[in-house]
């Protein structure tokens, strides 16, 4: 369902008819024309106005414009395997190829791609004024480690929510977490089993007050920042320097504070001020003044003049 919200988003309309395999994810009994839609999708389709027509078992006749797209994809877009850092990134560059087709000319037509698609545009639906919610939204109770469970996996949110009920919104790769109606944090889902997702800023605020369990802490040993663990002991304050250390790693980035790490001088005692200073943008000089500048003399007598008349 993200997917055709995605997609009408996309194309800013929504067609007449949409075609749906027989999967058990949208059907819940019968197929074909005797299909009995999931409520999910009756709702997705209520809400767009648009007909759902649901194949048969078995034929792939029925959508071959499908099936020879979905072969389009993999010899074009697949080939060779991309490799990406998350999902997000591999949507870009499928978007980024489709968007390239449209100045391809199918032999026999007169028009590219992308011409005849935006004639197709004309005749589309027009978007309501709402975007439909395909989330799954629970409302779980945040645990003593300041994460909570949903789908056999954890996830954290800020520690002052210990104790609290929150609201999840779980879309197909993203977990959004409210409070009151605020986005308190955001996560990419996983589909593992048994997994703790941490994200340090949300224990900042802890360690804090607590500094001395920098070391020890699951959700910094588990993050890229532990890294700045051993670099940390070597400042002044040790624990409480420490974790400034990972404060800025929030605000700036890991490999940035290992890189002013890397650069300093041996035997220069490392400090959260000389981090700081490296941190900071460079101050623009200055521009320099013209050395001669040209002065029009200014007759001031005639201010005398004028106010000698008007006295008069």
């Amino acid at each position: 369902m993200e997917g055709h919200v995605d997609a009408f988003t996309h194309f800013n309309g929504i067609s007449g008819k949409v075609i749906f395999d027989n999967a058990r994810v949208g059907v819940k009994e019968g197929f074909g024309l005797y299909a009995k839609p999931q409520a999910g999708y009756q709702a997705l389709s209520a809400h767009y106005a648009f007909k759902t027509h649901f194949t048969n078992i078995n034929s792939g006749n029925e959508k071959s414009l499908v099936e020879n797209l979905v072969g389009w994809s993999r010899r074009n877009l697949m080939v060779p395997i991309p490799r990406v850092d998350s999902i997000d990134e591999l949507n870009e560059l499928l978007i980024a190829g489709c968007l390239e087709y449209r100045q391809h000319k199918i032999q026999g037509r007169s028009q590219t791609v992308g011409e005849q698609s935006i004639a197709d545009c004309h005749a589309l639906i027009k978007l309501p004024e709402y975007t439909f919610d395909t989330s799954r939204t629970v409302s779980p109770r945040v645990y003593d480690d300041s994460t909570f469970q949903f789908d056999r996996n954890r996830y954290s949110v800020p520690v002052k929510l210990v104790g609290r009920q929150i609201s999840v919104k779980a879309f197909g790769n993203e977990i959004a977490c409210y409070y009151n109606a605020d986005k308190v944090a955001t996560h990419q889902r996983s589909y593992e089993r048994g997994e703790i997702l941490y994200q340090l800023e949300h224990y900042l605020p802890l360690l804090e007050q607590k500094p001395r369990s920098v070391y020890h802490a699951k959700p910094i040993r588990r993050s890229e920042a532990m890294a700045l663990l051993d670099w940390g002991r070597t400042f002044p304050n040790g624990a409480k320097d420490t974790v400034k250390l990972l404060v800025l790693s929030v605000e700036y980035g890991v490999n940035r504070l290992l890189t002013i790490r890397d650069q300093l001088p041996t035997g220069i005692q490392p400090t959260i001020e000389l981090v700081r200073s490296e941190l900071s943008p460079p101050v623009e000089p200055i521009p320099s003044l013209a050395t001669e500048i040209s002065v029009h003399p200014v007759d001031l007598k005639a201010y005398d003049r004028k106010f000698k008349v008007v006295g008069q």
